[in-house]
């Protein structure tokens, strides 16, 4: 009896129980959960891994979905009915051309330091520029390069893909979806930073903001 009762205590839940728990704790916080925390927060045995992937296809075709953001996980509103939130939506501030194009230089060429931002664009970026994106979020400091002076890199945050919905930045966006999520104006981006309107990404494989490098 003793024996049973212990098996009992450190069997893992069923994976309907597991499922539960995951949608609970994925529901109740406010940002991306990750593998990781969700199995410190489960009992001993649990895999919130598979109890995940059964849970993403649960949601298939619901009014919300289990989206992978980076290396979390958390529910969002399903694209298709996302005019639905507009009452409940705040208006985005623009970002001023300088922080733009310097947001599209880091998201497009990540890990990038502030030299190489500057020689992308052709002019100096001040101090405020990189300030604003950090404070935003929308940047965080990457790892120093292994050079002269070490400089510091820069990459987008989660908090970046997870505006745009995406799972990493292999992912981005285009102009078409940064105007329409109202962070870019319609003036052309300069020189080397613009495509053709017309031209098809599906047959480039690439971004509309950078020329195949």
């Amino acid at each position: 009896m003793t024996g049973a009762t212990e098996r009992t205590l450190f069997e893992a839940p069923p994976m309907g129980e597991q499922e539960r728990m995951v949608e609970a704790i994925l529901f109740a916080s406010a940002d991306p959960v990750t593998v990781a925390e969700l199995q410190s927060r489960m009992p001993h045995g649990c895999d919130p891994a598979e109890a995940l992937a059964y849970l993403r296809k649960r949601y298939e075709g619901r009014g919300v979905h289990l989206v992978r953001v980076g290396d979390a996980y958390a529910f969002r509103t399903a694209a298709d009915l996302g005019y639905l939130m507009q009452k409940e939506s705040t208006e985005v501030r623009k970002l001023s051309r300088a922080a733009i194009e310097t947001l599209a230089i880091v998201a497009y060429h990540q890990p990038v330091t502030r030299t190489e931002i500057e020689e992308i664009r052709g002019v100096a970026v001040s101090r405020g520029t990189i300030d604003q994106l950090l404070e935003l979020d929308w940047i965080r400091l990457g790892r120093r390069r292994m050079t002269p002076g070490r400089p510091v890199t820069f990459v987008v945050t989660e908090h970046f893909l997870d505006h745009f919905g995406l799972e990493s930045a292999r992912d981005l966006p285009g102009l078409k979806e940064l105007r329409a999520a109202g962070l870019l104006d319609n003036r052309p981006l300069p020189g080397s930073m613009q495509k053709p309107d017309d031209e098809d990404e599906a047959n480039t494989g690439q971004s509309e903001l950078f020329e195949d490098e």
